[in-house]
């Protein structure tokens, strides 16, 4: 049973988010031959300001970037 974890900064519309579980369903099965009814695929959306990239917060290293 393939559990698969994907963490994101928040922002996905619910459209992206189900492409995102089709294909990543579509891969395990196949690549790995999983089957897609025991397939369970997690979105965790994630503030900017509570993630860390580049040694900052995120939204803090994006506002630099603008």
């Amino acid at each position: 049973m393939p559990y698969v974890n994907v963490q994101i900064t928040k922002g996905a519309t619910r459209e992206q988010k189900a492409e995102l579980v089709k294909d990543i369903t579509e891969s395990l099965t196949r690549v790995l031959g999983k089957k897609p009814e025991y397939t369970h695929v997690v979105i965790q959306e994630i503030a900017e300001e509570d993630w860390g990239f580049a040694g900052q917060l995120t939204d803090d290293w994006k506002n630099q970037q603008a």
